[in-house]
């Protein structure tokens, strides 16, 4: 096959992103004027026939003081990652960056290598010589992602650092999905443990409402999301960026972006994001009071999240991001536990990789975010 690579019109990327399944809410357009603090740019994979068979949205952030940029493709880009020969897709992508004044190159491959189900993990949990999910033998492995993570490294790629990415925002590597496709309503319910069950009609009885917000909702959101923030010691983004997130992404789309509130006696008590592309449904940002978490408004919450996912004929629901880490003393063992209650599967993605176009500047990069 032979390759060519161009700049696209973001009704062209947009036309092929909706001509597929799904693809990452960070690879359609709109998200370079969610990021506005980076340039962005649509990128095209065209056959020999002049079809256009892959996309990518790069987000160029510009180094101070000089005119030299980190280039990042979030999730992506959307090609065929399994294609024989991976040279032919990444060389067009590396030589145009390079001509753009990128010295490094970084992109999140939308590969799953592994999953484990909710049973697996919970023996992870259970078992006292276990610390990470990685040591818990997976349910479910995908060869060809191996295949891919060899061709990376021989072209020159590198596997960047859990944790550590360059001045964007790292994705996450390991996330919690629960399946929909081909599953009903009830059938989904009855994965769930008893604890989330319970919780469900504690919120239920108490008279939790989940209602859908509007943008007029994002400074509610936000009161939450700030006092999430304190809880969790997390740093908050602001509510400009939200308001600018609901009007970028529902402009491309009217429902790629929704707002869910949980009220108990009038009082917004838990919020969260969801956004949409074809069959994928994700949970983005949550949010939740310090007090009347008795009333169990986020367990309320997600489960409208689901059934609303189910109703739009998603063929997933993602949870987002989990740490890897299961004992009990880690920071982020919180999030895994609330995540396995709902009975889906734990996945882990290939992870974010780099590429040096200028070795030196790229070292720099690296050395100045160590010292962060």
């Amino acid at each position: 096959m032979s390759l060519t690579l161009r700049t696209i019109s973001r009704e062209q990327h947009l036309a092929y992103i909706r001509s597929l399944p799904s693809a990452s809410h960070m690879q359609v357009p709109a998200w370079g004027d969610v990021k506005a603090e980076w340039r962005s740019e649509s990128l095209g994979w065209f056959d020999r026939s002049g079809a256009l068979v892959g996309v990518g949205l790069v987000l160029y952030r510009q180094l101070p003081k000089i005119k030299r940029y980190l280039a990042y493709l979030p999730e992506g880009p959307v090609i065929n990652w399994f294609a024989p020969n991976l040279e032919e897709w990444l060389r067009p992508m590396l030589d145009h960056l390079k001509k753009q004044g990128a010295f490094s190159v970084k992109m999140g491959p939308p590969v799953i290598i592994r999953r484990w189900n909710a049973a697996a993990v919970k023996a992870g949990i259970q078992n006292p010589d276990v610390k990470r999910l990685r040591d818990v033998e997976a349910t479910f492995l995908e060869p060809k992602a191996f295949e891919v993570a060899d061709q990376l490294r021989r072209m020159g790629w590198q596997q960047g650092e859990d944790g550590g990415a360059g001045f964007g925002d790292v994705q996450p590597r390991y996330v919690f999905q629960i399946p929909l496709r081909g599953r009903s309503l009830e059938d989904v319910h009855k994965s769930f443990n008893q604890l989330w069950r319970r919780n469900i009609k504690k919120a239920d009885k108490a008279g939790v409402e989940v209602v859908r917000g509007g943008y007029e909702d994002l400074p509610v959101w936000q009161q939450l999301y700030e006092v999430t923030a304190e809880r969790d010691r997390f740093r908050p983004r602001p509510l400009t960026y939200f308001q600018r997130m609901w009007r970028a992404l529902n402009a491309e789309d009217p429902d790629r972006m929704r707002l869910y509130l949980a009220r108990h006696e009038g009082e917004a008590v838990a919020a969260a994001t969801m956004l949409i592309v074809g069959g994928h449904v994700w949970y983005s940002y949550g949010a939740s009071a310090n007090h009347k978490r008795e009333v169990r408004p986020s367990n309320a919450m997600q489960w409208r999240m689901l059934q609303d996912a189910h109703a739009l004929g998603a063929d997933v629901y993602d949870l987002r991001g989990i740490g890897d880490a299961l004992e009990e003393s880690d920071h982020l063992f919180g999030l895994i536990q609330f995540k396995v209650g709902t009975g889906g599967e734990a996945a882990e993605y290939l992870g974010e990789w780099d590429f040096p176009l200028n070795k030196l500047l790229h070292k720099a990069l690296d050395i100045y975010m160590s010292r962060r």
